[in-house]
């Protein structure tokens, strides 16, 4: 891209979210009107939104981005803690103004909620540990008598539900998590994305990943409101559009070592 051209690009998005701001609907009148946006989060999602235990922190490429989103539109930001259990339920309870914390865009969660355009996306992985001997590549997965596990109300409960076909799924419900269903073998394997994958990689010794041959299910990530407002999501959207143009979006990924998955053009 040349530089007249980035600079034309840029001029359009500015464009856009003054025109979408102009254009504001309920959400973004009491957003504006209560000086605060209520951000939906899962404090459990290594790299994109995750509390840490010890400082009780936030860290994540959604907690910068969800800041920049605030500091662009003028009003502090307010986390919600939320889950992908019910990810539709607070939002469409109006518990928060939109959820921003990597959200597949699932045809099951389409029907209830509007998306922006996806920023970044994601395969599905295997996680086990070393000397497994069930488990050792992606091939030993779905076979007779391997206990998949995978979080509650993510999008591998409903994808490998549909392609498991030989092999045992197991929905692992809070308090239970998979790393500990793992650790006293009640599973053989875990399913999980990009994202949480690095979460393991990066802190457990024990922990393999097994990657697909080739692509499996690639989902796209994107943020989420409930439907109704067409100016909210659209001043939502133009917000993943711009930080795609301005290079907040590349910045954030790197340094939370989600470039790889990142979608930034």
């Amino acid at each position: 891209m040349n530089a007249t051209h980035f600079r034309s690009l840029c001029l359009f998005v500015v464009a856009s979210a003054l025109a979408a701001t102009a254009l504001a609907g309920p959400v973004l009148d009491r957003v504006r009107s209560s000086g605060r946006v209520r951000v939906c989060f899962w404090p459990d999602y290594y790299g994109v939104s995750f509390r840490n235990p010890r400082t009780l922190a936030l860290t994540g490429i959604d907690i910068d981005l969800s800041a920049e989103f605030g500091a662009d539109i003028g009003v502090r930001v307010e986390y919600v803690e939320s889950s992908f259990g019910t990810l539709v339920a607070d939002l469409t309870g109006d518990r928060c103004d939109v959820a921003m914390f990597a959200v597949g865009r699932l045809p099951q969660r389409m029907a209830h909620l509007k998306f922006t355009q996806p920023y970044m996306q994601s395969d599905i992985y295997g996680v086990t540990t070393k000397g497994n001997r069930v488990v050792r590549e992606w091939q030993d997965i779905d076979k007779p008598g391997v206990m998949v596990g995978v979080q509650a109300g993510t999008f591998m409960e409903p994808v490998l539900a549909e392609s498991l076909k030989r092999a045992q799924l197991v929905i692992v419900k809070p308090p239970a998590v998979r790393e500990r269903e793992l650790e006293a073998g009640r599973i053989d394997v875990f399913m999980t994305d990009y994202p949480y994958s690095r979460r393991l990689l990066d802190n457990a010794d024990w922990a393999v990943l097994i990657s697909p041959p080739k692509p499996f299910h690639v989902l796209p990530y994107a943020y989420a409101v409930k439907p109704g407002d067409d100016a909210w999501l659209e001043l939502l959207d133009t917000f993943v559009a711009r930080i795609k143009v301005d290079g907040r979006l590349a910045r954030a990924a790197r340094a939370h070592g989600l470039s790889a998955i990142a979608i930034t053009k």
